[in-house]
């Protein structure tokens, strides 16, 4: 379900934002997020892989076009407010990539990428076709992003919701 738009805009029309962006690990539930981030940017400041941006209103977002997200815990502890909690939850975040039909094996050309940089192995080809397709296993991914930057169709994006592509 999206976050709700919190603009006066969207309240007098009724809209609704269409997806909410997606957030550091160990971020709150989105609307407590955004009640509890300053936008101090002391996360963006401490990410070692520079995979935070500051977003709308300067509350940070994690781009994964910019690389992996290892979860080194670095933006969670800089984050004064609370507004990325650990001690909320065991996992980072839902997180899972997905893989759409512009994927290039899917269209007869022989690419890898994403297999190669996926440090769980979340991504695999297996030999079933003359120019193997890829397969997502949801159960290893992370979520951590290596796979959406390198992929040079851009078919890989990461959602909240775990889809394997066969």
């Amino acid at each position: 379900m999206a976050a709700p738009d919190r603009s006066r805009r969207a309240l007098l029309f009724g809209r609704r934002a269409a997806t909410a962006p997606l957030r550091p690990p160990w971020a709150l539930d989105e609307n407590d997020f955004l009640d509890a981030c300053t936008a101090c940017g002391a996360c963006v400041d401490r990410c070692p892989e520079r995979v935070l941006v500051g977003g709308a209103n300067g509350r940070p977002v994690f781009d994964p076009r910019l690389g992996e997200c290892t979860f080194c815990g670095d933006c969670e502890s800089a984050c004064a407010p609370r507004a990325l909690d650990r001690s909320a939850t065991n996992e980072p975040w839902a997180l899972k990539a997905s893989i759409a039909d512009t994927c290039l094996p899917r269209h007869g050309v022989v690419c890898s990428s994403c297999r190669d940089v996926c440090p769980e192995r979340a991504i695999a080809f297996p030999l079933t076709a003359r120019i193997p397709l890829p397969t997502l296993d949801p159960e290893r991914c992370t979520g951590c992003g290596a796979c959406v930057g390198v992929c040079p169709a851009q078919a890989i994006a990461l959602s909240a919701r775990a889809t394997e592509a066969a």
